[in-house]
C-alpha cells in the first residue's frame, strides 16, 4: 500500500526548514530557506514542494511550526495567520494562503510546540507525562506538552515577554523588545544580547554575561516548574550552545526553587532534569513532520 506523503515547515526567526517525508517520518527531500519576508519565502516553498511532489508523489497533508505570535486555534477564521508579530511583513501572511494550492489539509502549532512534540516522539522528552520546550535564540518562547498535546489558552503561550526582575545598579541595559524593553526576550535572546554587548554570549567568553542571562532564563525555569510541574525542561536554541549556559540555568533554578518543592523528577542538580534537545536541530521538523501526520485520515 503506497504511504500519504507528508509536506513539513519549521519556520524560525533565521530559516525556514521545509521537507517532504513519508508516514514513518523518513525525510524524503528537505531544504533550507533564509527567512525573509512572506513574499520572498512563500514562493520558495510552494516551488520546493511542487518539486518534491514530482518526484515523490501527491502530498496528503502538511504540518507547520511557526515562529509567531500566530493564531493556532483550528476553529479560527484565521487559524494559521501571523497576528502581531514584531518581524516586519509577517503580520497578516498566513500558511494556508501558500499551501492551499495543494489541497490538502494543513496542521499549525508554534514552532517551540513542534520541538517539543519532537523531543517528545523521539528525543529527550521521551516518557515524559508533561514536558515544556524552550527555544532561547533569536526570540524566546515555550511549548508546553501534556501527553503529546500541545497546551494553550485562547492562544499559545508566550513565555518569552513574561516580565523578569531587573536591578538597574545591576544591570543598566533597557531591554531590546519593541513592546515590552525588559522582558525577557528583551533581555536574554540571541539580538538582545547583541544589543547589549555587540557580540553573541558565545563570542563573549564572559563569566559574568553568562551569569546574567542564566539568571533571567532561570526565572522562566522555576515559573514553568511552579505553574505546570513538568516532568521535564528541555532548553533549546542558538543562545543555549554558548558552553557553561546550560549548567549554570541549572544551578540558579535550584536555588530559585529553593527546596519547596519535593519531587523524583527534580534530581540534585536539576542535570537530569533540565535537559539540551536529544535532536539538536531537528526537533522542529520532526515535530512539524508529526503535526502534519495527524491529520491523515
Amino acid at each position: 500500500m503506497t504511504q500519504q506523503l507528508i509536506g513539513a515547515i519549521e519556520a524560525g526567526g533565521t530559516k525556514f526548514v521545509a521537507a517532504l517525508a513519508d508516514e514513518t517520518g523518513s525525510i524524503l527531500a528537505r531544504t533550507r530557506i533564509a527567512t525573509r519576508t512572506p513574499q520572498e519565502c512563500f514562493p520558495e516553498l510552494t516551488e520546493f514542494f511542487r518539486a518534491a511532489a514530482a518526484d515523490h508523489g501527491p502530498i496528503a497533508a502538511f504540518g507547520v511550526a511557526s515562529f509567531g505570535p500566530i493564531d493556532i486555534d483550528p476553529l479560527s477564521p484565521t487559524y494559521g495567520t501571523f497576528t502581531t508579530t514584531p518581524k516586519p511583513g509577517w503580520s497578516g501572511a498566513r500558511f494556508h494562503d501558500v499551501l492551499g494550492s495543494f489541497g490538502a489539509p494543513v496542521v499549525v502549532d508554534t514552532d517551540v510546540s513542534g520541538a517539543a512534540l519532537g523531543e517528545w516522539l523521539a528525543g529527550a522528552g521521551q516518557g515524559c507525562t508533561t514536558l515544556a520546550y524552550t527555544t532561547v535564540g533569536t526570540g524566546i518562547g515555550t511549548g508546553v506538552l501534556r501527553a503529546g498535546k500541545s497546551l494553550m489558552g485562547f492562544s499559545h503561550y508566550e513565555a518569552g515577554h513574561i516580565p523578569v526582575p531587573r536591578d538597574a545598579a545591576v544591570d543598566s541595559f533597557g531591554g531590546h523588545c519593541p513592546f515590552h524593553r525588559d522582558c525577557l526576550e528583551g533581555l536574554a535572546s540571541g539580538p538582545a544580547i547583541i544589543a547589549r554587548w555587540g557580540k553573541s554570549l558565545s563570542e563573549l567568553d564572559d563569566p559574568a554575561a553568562i551569569d546574567l542571562i542564566a539568571d533571567y532564563i532561570a526565572v522562566l525555569a522555576a515559573n514553568l516548574i511552579l505553574l505546570h510541574m513538568p516532568d521535564r525542561l528541555i532548553f533549546g536554541g542558538g543562545v543555549m550552545k554558548s558552553p557553561a549556559l546550560l549548567a549554570a540555568v541549572r544551578r540558579k533554578t535550584e536555588t530559585r526553587i529553593a527546596g519547596y518543592i519535593k519531587a523524583p523528577q527534580l534530581d540534585a542538580g536539576l542535570e537530569r532534569y533540565i535537559a539540551a534537545p536529544a535532536l539538536g536541530d531537528d526537533a522542529g521538523i520532526t515535530g512539524a513532520i508529526a503535526l502534519g501526520r495527524s491529520a491523515l485520515a
